[in-house]
Protein backbone atom coordinates (compact mmCIF):
# COMPACT_ATOMS: atom_id res chain seq x y z
CA UNK A 1 0.00 0.00 0.00
CA UNK A 2 3.09 2.54 1.25
CA UNK A 3 4.49 1.89 -2.53
CA UNK A 4 1.31 2.63 -4.47
CA UNK A 5 0.69 5.64 -2.01
CA UNK A 6 4.29 6.69 -3.47
CA UNK A 7 4.08 6.04 -6.54
CA UNK A 8 0.51 7.68 -7.08
CA UNK A 9 2.00 10.83 -5.79
CA UNK A 10 4.77 11.11 -8.31
CA UNK A 11 3.01 10.34 -10.47
CA UNK A 12 0.16 12.82 -9.96
CA UNK A 13 2.86 15.64 -8.90
CA UNK A 14 5.18 15.20 -12.22
CA UNK A 15 1.98 15.32 -14.53
CA UNK A 16 0.65 18.60 -12.98
CA UNK A 17 1.18 22.31 -14.38
CA UNK A 18 2.58 23.29 -11.24
CA UNK A 19 5.75 21.02 -10.87
CA UNK A 20 6.16 21.60 -14.80
CA UNK A 21 6.37 25.28 -14.30
CA UNK A 22 8.74 25.31 -10.96
CA UNK A 23 10.70 22.30 -12.11
CA UNK A 24 11.75 23.58 -15.40
CA UNK A 25 12.70 27.26 -13.71
CA UNK A 26 14.57 25.88 -11.15
CA UNK A 27 16.75 23.75 -13.46
CA UNK A 28 17.64 27.00 -15.88
CA UNK A 29 18.59 28.63 -12.79
CA UNK A 30 20.32 25.51 -11.60
CA UNK A 31 22.11 25.22 -15.07
CA UNK A 32 22.48 28.71 -15.48
CA UNK A 33 24.44 29.29 -12.02
CA UNK A 34 26.85 26.24 -13.17
CA UNK A 35 27.62 28.07 -16.48
CA UNK A 36 28.04 31.60 -14.92
CA UNK A 37 30.20 29.80 -12.12
CA UNK A 38 32.35 28.10 -14.16
CA UNK A 39 32.80 31.30 -16.33
CA UNK A 40 33.63 33.29 -13.41
CA UNK A 41 35.67 30.78 -12.45
CA UNK A 42 37.99 31.15 -15.72
CA UNK A 43 37.90 34.46 -15.45
CA UNK A 44 39.47 34.33 -12.47
CA UNK A 45 41.81 32.09 -13.09
CA UNK A 46 43.29 34.11 -16.01
CA UNK A 47 43.14 37.63 -13.87
CA UNK A 48 44.95 35.33 -10.81
CA UNK A 49 47.84 34.71 -13.32
CA UNK A 50 47.97 38.02 -14.94
CA UNK A 51 48.65 39.19 -11.38
CA UNK A 52 51.11 37.30 -10.48
CA UNK A 53 52.71 37.77 -14.49
CA UNK A 54 52.70 41.42 -13.50
CA UNK A 55 54.40 41.23 -10.33
CA UNK A 56 57.04 39.16 -11.37
CA UNK A 57 57.04 41.78 -14.33
CA UNK A 58 57.19 44.91 -11.99
CA UNK A 59 60.85 43.59 -10.22
CA UNK A 60 62.25 43.83 -14.20
CA UNK A 61 65.28 46.14 -13.91
CA UNK A 62 66.20 45.29 -10.43
CA UNK A 63 70.03 44.38 -10.10
CA UNK A 64 70.04 44.09 -6.45
CA UNK A 65 67.67 42.35 -4.45
CA UNK A 66 68.24 45.62 -2.27
CA UNK A 67 65.71 47.48 -4.22
CA UNK A 68 62.74 44.66 -3.62
CA UNK A 69 60.57 46.26 -0.76
CA UNK A 70 57.77 44.33 -0.92
CA UNK A 71 56.19 41.23 -2.64
CA UNK A 72 52.28 40.59 -3.63
CA UNK A 73 50.64 37.55 -2.93
CA UNK A 74 47.09 36.50 -4.73
CA UNK A 75 44.69 33.89 -3.45
CA UNK A 76 43.92 31.65 -6.28
CA UNK A 77 40.62 31.10 -7.18
CA UNK A 78 38.77 27.88 -6.77
CA UNK A 79 35.60 26.12 -8.46
CA UNK A 80 34.01 25.58 -5.21
CA UNK A 81 33.73 28.89 -4.52
CA UNK A 82 32.62 29.88 -7.86
CA UNK A 83 29.28 27.70 -7.13
CA UNK A 84 28.98 28.78 -3.70
CA UNK A 85 30.63 32.09 -3.03
CA UNK A 86 30.23 32.91 0.43
CA UNK A 87 32.44 35.91 1.68
CA UNK A 88 35.07 35.10 -1.17
CA UNK A 89 33.96 38.26 -3.40
CA UNK A 90 33.80 39.97 -0.13
CA UNK A 91 37.47 40.08 1.24
CA UNK A 92 41.00 41.22 -0.57
CA UNK A 93 42.17 38.74 -3.03
CA UNK A 94 45.96 40.39 -2.25
CA UNK A 95 48.34 41.07 -0.18
CA UNK A 96 51.13 43.31 0.22
CA UNK A 97 53.99 41.33 2.02
CA UNK A 98 57.06 43.09 3.41
CA UNK A 99 59.95 41.48 5.35
CA UNK A 100 57.95 42.89 8.84
CA UNK A 101 55.24 44.82 10.00
CA UNK A 102 51.52 44.41 8.90
CA UNK A 103 49.78 43.20 6.09
CA UNK A 104 47.42 45.18 4.13
CA UNK A 105 45.34 42.75 2.27
CA UNK A 106 43.02 44.45 -0.97
CA UNK A 107 41.36 44.10 -4.34
CA UNK A 108 37.79 42.66 -3.35
CA UNK A 109 35.58 41.85 -6.01
CA UNK A 110 33.10 43.57 -4.60
CA UNK A 111 35.17 46.64 -4.35
CA UNK A 112 35.93 46.95 -7.91
CA UNK A 113 32.69 45.58 -9.40
CA UNK A 114 30.12 47.63 -6.79
CA UNK A 115 27.21 46.29 -8.47
CA UNK A 116 27.60 42.85 -7.44
CA UNK A 117 27.47 43.72 -4.21
CA UNK A 118 23.83 44.94 -4.38
CA UNK A 119 22.80 42.44 -6.78
CA UNK A 120 25.03 39.78 -5.70
CA UNK A 121 26.21 36.64 -7.99
CA UNK A 122 24.08 33.44 -8.82
CA UNK A 123 25.47 30.56 -7.07
CA UNK A 124 24.07 27.37 -5.40
CA UNK A 125 23.45 28.51 -1.94
CA UNK A 126 21.08 31.35 -3.70
CA UNK A 127 19.22 28.72 -5.86
CA UNK A 128 18.76 26.06 -2.40
CA UNK A 129 18.27 28.90 -0.07
CA UNK A 130 15.81 30.75 -2.31
CA UNK A 131 14.52 28.97 -5.09
CA UNK A 132 14.24 25.32 -3.93
CA UNK A 133 12.30 26.55 -0.42
CA UNK A 134 9.99 27.81 -2.72
CA UNK A 135 9.47 24.87 -5.19
CA UNK A 136 9.25 22.54 -1.91
CA UNK A 137 6.25 25.22 -0.62
CA UNK A 138 4.35 24.71 -3.97
CA UNK A 139 4.97 20.92 -4.38
CA UNK A 140 3.36 20.48 -0.47
CA UNK A 141 1.03 23.68 0.78
CA UNK A 142 -2.04 21.53 -0.51
CA UNK A 143 -0.88 18.04 0.02
CA UNK A 144 -3.30 17.17 2.78
CA UNK A 145 -5.85 20.32 2.50
CA UNK A 146 -5.72 20.09 -0.91
CA UNK A 147 -6.68 16.85 -1.38
CA UNK A 148 -9.83 17.41 0.82
CA UNK A 149 -10.88 20.67 -1.11
CA UNK A 150 -10.44 18.06 -3.67
CA UNK A 151 -12.50 15.76 -2.25
CA UNK A 152 -10.24 12.92 -2.99
CA UNK A 153 -8.91 12.51 0.84
CA UNK A 154 -12.15 11.33 1.97
CA UNK A 155 -12.67 8.82 -1.03
CA UNK A 156 -8.90 7.33 -0.28
CA UNK A 157 -10.34 6.88 3.60
CA UNK A 158 -13.08 4.63 2.23
CA UNK A 159 -10.91 1.84 2.47
CA UNK A 160 -9.33 0.50 5.04
CA UNK A 161 -6.07 2.89 4.94
CA UNK A 162 -3.84 3.28 7.94
CA UNK A 163 -3.13 7.22 8.54
CA UNK A 164 0.28 6.85 9.05
CA UNK A 165 0.94 4.88 5.63
CA UNK A 166 -1.21 7.63 3.72
CA UNK A 167 0.98 10.76 5.36
CA UNK A 168 4.19 8.57 5.12
CA UNK A 169 3.67 7.97 1.26
CA UNK A 170 2.63 11.77 0.77
CA UNK A 171 6.23 12.89 2.39
CA UNK A 172 8.23 10.16 0.90
CA UNK A 173 6.39 10.71 -2.97
CA UNK A 174 7.05 14.50 -2.77
CA UNK A 175 10.33 14.19 -1.72
CA UNK A 176 11.27 11.68 -4.16
CA UNK A 177 9.82 13.72 -7.33
CA UNK A 178 11.69 17.00 -5.78
CA UNK A 179 14.72 15.09 -5.40
CA UNK A 180 15.25 13.77 -8.33
CA UNK A 181 14.26 16.89 -10.24
CA UNK A 182 16.73 18.72 -8.76
CA UNK A 183 19.46 15.98 -9.44
CA UNK A 184 19.03 15.89 -12.75
CA UNK A 185 19.71 19.70 -13.11
CA UNK A 186 22.73 19.33 -11.29
CA UNK A 187 23.79 16.60 -13.08
CA UNK A 188 23.86 18.57 -15.98
CA UNK A 189 25.67 21.61 -14.59
CA UNK A 190 28.35 18.97 -13.37
CA UNK A 191 28.77 17.58 -16.80
CA UNK A 192 29.38 21.36 -18.19
CA UNK A 193 32.31 21.68 -15.87
CA UNK A 194 34.85 19.46 -17.66
CA UNK A 195 32.96 20.77 -21.36
CA UNK A 196 34.59 24.20 -20.15
CA UNK A 197 38.15 23.34 -18.81
CA UNK A 198 37.31 22.86 -15.00
CA UNK A 199 38.45 19.54 -13.91
CA UNK A 200 37.21 19.03 -9.75
CA UNK A 201 39.80 17.05 -7.54
CA UNK A 202 38.32 14.12 -5.47
CA UNK A 203 38.25 16.39 -2.50
CA UNK A 204 36.04 18.91 -4.41
CA UNK A 205 33.98 16.09 -5.51
CA UNK A 206 33.13 14.95 -2.32
CA UNK A 207 32.62 18.52 -0.77
CA UNK A 208 30.12 19.43 -3.86
CA UNK A 209 28.36 15.29 -3.03
CA UNK A 210 27.57 17.13 0.74
CA UNK A 211 26.33 20.33 -0.75
CA UNK A 212 24.20 18.95 -2.63
CA UNK A 213 23.11 16.86 0.32
CA UNK A 214 22.89 19.68 2.24
CA UNK A 215 20.46 21.74 -0.07
CA UNK A 216 18.17 18.24 -0.52
CA UNK A 217 18.01 18.41 3.46
CA UNK A 218 16.78 21.89 3.56
CA UNK A 219 14.56 21.45 0.74
CA UNK A 220 12.83 18.63 3.39
CA UNK A 221 12.75 21.20 5.58
CA UNK A 222 10.56 23.12 3.91
CA UNK A 223 8.69 20.14 2.39
CA UNK A 224 8.01 18.66 6.12
CA UNK A 225 7.30 21.67 7.03
CA UNK A 226 4.45 22.43 4.23
CA UNK A 227 3.12 19.09 4.68
CA UNK A 228 2.41 19.86 8.89
CA UNK A 229 1.13 23.29 7.84
CA UNK A 230 -1.38 21.43 4.93
CA UNK A 231 -2.43 18.92 8.01
CA UNK A 232 -3.51 21.80 10.54
CA UNK A 233 -5.70 23.86 7.96
CA UNK A 234 -8.45 23.11 5.99
CA UNK A 235 -7.74 25.54 3.11
CA UNK A 236 -4.82 25.05 0.46
CA UNK A 237 -5.05 29.32 0.52
CA UNK A 238 -4.80 29.23 3.75
CA UNK A 239 -1.80 27.10 4.13
CA UNK A 240 -0.02 28.34 1.04
CA UNK A 241 -0.42 31.83 2.83
CA UNK A 242 1.09 30.40 6.31
CA UNK A 243 4.00 29.25 4.52
CA UNK A 244 4.36 32.70 2.40
CA UNK A 245 4.89 34.40 5.94
CA UNK A 246 7.06 31.72 7.45
CA UNK A 247 9.64 31.87 4.19
CA UNK A 248 9.69 35.62 4.58
CA UNK A 249 10.87 35.51 8.19
CA UNK A 250 13.39 32.54 7.62
CA UNK A 251 15.06 34.02 4.37
CA UNK A 252 15.31 37.67 5.02
CA UNK A 253 14.00 38.50 8.82
CA UNK A 254 15.31 36.27 11.25
CA UNK A 255 19.47 36.22 9.99
CA UNK A 256 19.44 40.79 9.46
CA UNK A 257 17.23 41.14 13.22
CA UNK A 258 19.85 38.21 14.68
CA UNK A 259 23.03 40.22 12.94
CA UNK A 260 21.69 43.57 14.51
CA UNK A 261 20.85 42.33 18.07
CA UNK A 262 24.20 40.57 18.21
CA UNK A 263 26.03 43.99 17.13
CA UNK A 264 23.68 46.15 19.46
CA UNK A 265 24.38 43.25 22.59
CA UNK A 266 28.57 42.86 21.76
CA UNK A 267 30.81 46.21 21.36
CA UNK A 268 33.70 45.18 18.72
CA UNK A 269 36.90 47.54 18.77
CA UNK A 270 36.59 48.49 14.95
CA UNK A 271 39.13 49.12 12.62
CA UNK A 272 39.68 52.80 12.43
CA UNK A 273 40.36 52.80 16.50
CA UNK A 274 43.06 50.22 15.49
CA UNK A 275 44.57 51.99 13.17
CA UNK A 276 44.29 55.51 15.04
CA UNK A 277 45.86 53.64 17.75
CA UNK A 278 48.78 52.12 15.72
CA UNK A 279 48.98 55.71 13.83
CA UNK A 280 49.92 57.39 17.30
CA UNK A 281 52.42 54.58 18.30
CA UNK A 282 54.14 53.87 15.10
CA UNK A 283 54.82 57.72 15.59
CA UNK A 284 56.07 57.81 18.45
CA UNK A 285 58.62 54.42 17.43
CA UNK A 286 59.78 56.11 14.06
CA UNK A 287 60.86 59.04 16.18
CA UNK A 288 62.68 56.50 18.63
CA UNK A 289 64.27 54.97 15.28
CA UNK A 290 65.62 58.21 14.67
CA UNK A 291 66.97 59.11 17.91
CA UNK A 292 68.74 55.65 17.34
CA UNK A 293 70.46 56.57 13.98
CA UNK A 294 71.38 59.70 15.96
CA UNK A 295 73.48 57.49 18.10
CA UNK A 296 74.79 55.09 15.85
CA UNK A 297 79.02 55.32 16.48
CA UNK A 298 80.40 53.93 13.57
CA UNK A 299 83.67 51.19 14.98
CA UNK A 300 86.12 51.11 12.16
CA UNK A 301 88.30 53.50 9.77
CA UNK A 302 86.82 55.60 8.15
CA UNK A 303 88.10 54.83 4.73
CA UNK A 304 86.37 51.46 5.14
CA UNK A 305 82.79 51.78 3.30
CA UNK A 306 81.86 47.96 3.14
CA UNK A 307 82.27 47.94 7.24
CA UNK A 308 80.41 50.72 7.78
CA UNK A 309 77.58 49.90 5.47
CA UNK A 310 77.52 46.71 7.66
CA UNK A 311 77.38 48.24 10.67
CA UNK A 312 74.76 50.31 10.07
CA UNK A 313 72.26 47.74 7.97
CA UNK A 314 73.04 45.53 11.37
CA UNK A 315 72.17 49.16 13.91
CA UNK A 316 69.19 49.89 11.44
CA UNK A 317 67.58 45.81 12.06
CA UNK A 318 68.48 46.11 15.68
CA UNK A 319 66.34 49.45 16.04
CA UNK A 320 64.15 47.61 13.17
CA UNK A 321 63.55 44.77 15.60
CA UNK A 322 62.62 46.66 18.49
CA UNK A 323 60.27 48.96 16.81
CA UNK A 324 58.56 45.76 14.94
CA UNK A 325 58.77 44.07 18.65
CA UNK A 326 56.94 46.94 20.04
CA UNK A 327 54.35 47.56 16.93
CA UNK A 328 53.15 44.05 16.72
CA UNK A 329 52.87 43.23 20.30
CA UNK A 330 50.58 46.46 20.54
CA UNK A 331 48.79 45.54 17.18
CA UNK A 332 48.57 42.12 18.25
CA UNK A 333 46.61 42.94 21.36
CA UNK A 334 44.60 45.17 19.81
CA UNK A 335 43.58 42.57 16.88
CA UNK A 336 43.23 39.92 19.47
CA UNK A 337 40.69 42.38 21.10
CA UNK A 338 39.40 42.77 18.38
CA UNK A 339 39.04 39.10 17.45
CA UNK A 340 37.56 38.17 20.73
CA UNK A 341 34.91 40.88 20.52
CA UNK A 342 34.25 39.06 17.01
CA UNK A 343 34.24 35.77 17.49
CA UNK A 344 31.32 36.69 20.60
CA UNK A 345 29.25 38.30 18.41
CA UNK A 346 29.09 35.87 15.66
CA UNK A 347 28.69 32.98 18.15
CA UNK A 348 25.70 34.88 19.06
CA UNK A 349 24.34 35.99 15.59
CA UNK A 350 24.75 32.33 14.05
CA UNK A 351 23.13 31.19 17.74
CA UNK A 352 20.01 33.21 17.36
CA UNK A 353 20.17 33.27 13.30
CA UNK A 354 20.34 29.03 13.05
CA UNK A 355 16.53 29.78 14.23
CA UNK A 356 16.09 29.64 10.62
CA UNK A 357 16.90 26.37 8.37
CA UNK A 358 18.11 29.50 6.00
CA UNK A 359 21.17 30.35 7.98
CA UNK A 360 22.67 26.73 8.64
CA UNK A 361 22.41 26.60 4.96
CA UNK A 362 24.53 29.04 4.42
CA UNK A 363 27.12 28.15 6.81
CA UNK A 364 26.75 24.61 5.86
CA UNK A 365 27.60 25.29 2.11
CA UNK A 366 30.55 27.80 2.78
CA UNK A 367 31.86 26.07 5.13
CA UNK A 368 31.94 22.84 2.42
CA UNK A 369 32.65 24.97 0.02
CA UNK A 370 35.91 26.75 1.89
CA UNK A 371 34.46 30.18 1.78
CA UNK A 372 33.13 30.17 5.07
CA UNK A 373 33.64 33.82 7.17
CA UNK A 374 37.31 32.10 8.55
CA UNK A 375 38.17 32.54 4.85
CA UNK A 376 39.66 36.08 5.79
CA UNK A 377 41.53 35.00 8.72
CA UNK A 378 43.10 31.87 6.66
CA UNK A 379 44.36 33.91 3.89
CA UNK A 380 45.79 36.46 6.44
CA UNK A 381 47.16 33.57 8.24
CA UNK A 382 48.89 32.20 5.60
CA UNK A 383 50.02 35.37 4.06
CA UNK A 384 51.45 35.99 7.97
CA UNK A 385 53.45 32.62 7.24
CA UNK A 386 54.38 34.02 4.35
CA UNK A 387 55.85 36.68 5.47
CA UNK A 388 58.38 35.09 7.83
CA UNK A 389 60.25 33.19 4.46
CA UNK A 390 59.76 36.58 3.12
CA UNK A 391 61.79 38.27 5.59
CA UNK A 392 64.69 35.32 5.94
CA UNK A 393 64.54 35.61 2.08
CA UNK A 394 65.68 39.10 2.45
CA UNK A 395 68.16 38.75 5.13
CA UNK A 396 69.88 36.27 3.46
CA UNK A 397 70.19 38.29 -0.35
CA UNK A 398 70.83 41.40 1.61
CA UNK A 399 72.21 40.84 4.49
CA UNK A 400 69.38 42.86 7.13
CA UNK A 401 65.38 42.84 7.29
CA UNK A 402 64.28 46.16 8.10
CA UNK A 403 60.98 46.21 5.96
CA UNK A 404 57.93 48.34 6.96
CA UNK A 405 59.32 51.24 5.47
CA UNK A 406 62.79 51.09 6.46
CA UNK A 407 65.60 50.36 4.16
CA UNK A 408 69.14 51.59 3.85
CA UNK A 409 70.82 50.72 1.42
CA UNK A 410 75.04 50.18 0.66
CA UNK A 411 74.49 52.83 -2.09
CA UNK A 412 73.59 55.66 0.52
CA UNK A 413 76.53 54.89 2.34
CA UNK A 414 78.75 55.11 -0.73
CA UNK A 415 81.65 58.18 -0.65
CA UNK A 416 82.92 60.27 -3.86
CA UNK A 417 86.02 58.03 -3.31
CA UNK A 418 83.54 54.89 -3.48
CA UNK A 419 82.32 56.26 -6.58
CA UNK A 420 85.91 56.70 -8.44
CA UNK A 421 87.14 53.53 -7.02
CA UNK A 422 84.17 51.36 -8.92
CA UNK A 423 83.93 53.65 -11.91
CA UNK A 424 84.39 50.65 -14.01
CA UNK A 425 82.62 48.47 -12.29
CA UNK A 426 79.44 50.65 -12.94
CA UNK A 427 79.94 50.61 -16.67
CA UNK A 428 79.45 47.05 -16.80
CA UNK A 429 75.82 45.79 -17.53
CA UNK A 430 74.44 44.81 -14.36
CA UNK A 431 72.51 41.29 -14.11
CA UNK A 432 68.99 41.59 -12.84
CA UNK A 433 67.33 39.71 -9.87
CA UNK A 434 66.47 36.01 -10.24
CA UNK A 435 62.73 36.18 -9.27
CA UNK A 436 62.61 32.36 -10.05
CA UNK A 437 64.60 32.24 -6.31
CA UNK A 438 61.63 34.28 -4.25
CA UNK A 439 60.11 31.76 -2.33
CA UNK A 440 56.33 30.84 -3.67
CA UNK A 441 53.37 31.52 -2.03
CA UNK A 442 51.23 28.35 -1.85
CA UNK A 443 47.70 29.05 -0.11
CA UNK A 444 45.94 25.86 1.90
CA UNK A 445 42.85 25.43 0.75
CA UNK A 446 40.52 23.75 3.55
CA UNK A 447 40.55 19.62 3.75
CA UNK A 448 37.31 17.66 3.38
CA UNK A 449 37.64 16.72 7.21
CA UNK A 450 37.63 20.50 8.45
CA UNK A 451 35.34 20.85 6.15
CA UNK A 452 32.49 18.37 7.17
CA UNK A 453 33.39 19.47 11.25
CA UNK A 454 32.44 22.89 10.94
CA UNK A 455 29.50 22.26 8.79
CA UNK A 456 28.10 19.01 11.05
CA UNK A 457 26.49 21.35 13.44
CA UNK A 458 24.03 23.11 10.81
CA UNK A 459 24.08 19.63 8.47
CA UNK A 460 22.51 18.40 12.02
CA UNK A 461 20.39 21.04 12.39
CA UNK A 462 18.64 21.10 8.95
CA UNK A 463 18.20 17.23 9.58
CA UNK A 464 16.55 17.92 13.17
CA UNK A 465 14.59 20.55 11.20
CA UNK A 466 13.34 18.00 9.36
CA UNK A 467 12.30 15.10 11.62
CA UNK A 468 10.25 17.76 13.29
CA UNK A 469 8.69 18.67 11.52
CA UNK A 470 7.95 15.02 9.84
CA UNK A 471 6.86 14.22 13.59
CA UNK A 472 4.51 17.66 13.69
CA UNK A 473 2.64 15.92 10.42
CA UNK A 474 2.47 12.93 11.52
CA UNK A 475 0.65 13.67 14.62
CA UNK A 476 -1.25 16.87 12.98
CA UNK A 477 -2.82 14.15 10.29
CA UNK A 478 -3.59 11.62 12.93
CA UNK A 479 -6.29 14.68 14.12
CA UNK A 480 -6.86 15.47 10.94
CA UNK A 481 -10.80 15.55 9.83
CA UNK A 482 -10.93 13.74 6.52
CA UNK A 483 -14.46 14.03 5.81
Amino acid sequence: MLKVIIEKEIRDLISSTKFIITFGACAFLIIVAFYVGTTRFNLNQAYYEASRAENIRSMEGMTDWNELESNRIFLAPTPLASLVSGVSNDIGRTAVVEGRGSIPIEDSRYNEDPIFAIFRFLDLEFIFKVLLSLFAILLGYDAISGEKERGTLRLAFANALPRQTYILGKLIGTFAALSISVLVAIAVGTLMMPMMGISLSGNDWIRLLLIIMAGLLYAGVFLTLSVFVSSLTNRSANSFLVLLVIWVFCIHIVPRVSVLMAARSVDVLSVDEIAFQQSGLRAQLLDEVSEGMENFKFAGANDDIDALSNQLNAHMDSLSNVRDSKMQSFSSRLYEERGNGQKTQERLAFALARISPATSLTLATSYLAGTSIGLKNRFQDEAKSYQEQYGSFLKEKTGSNTGGGLRIRQSTACTAAEDKENEDAKKEIPKGVDTKELPEFKYTDVTPTESVQAAVVDMGLLLFFNLIFFAGAFVAFGKYDVR
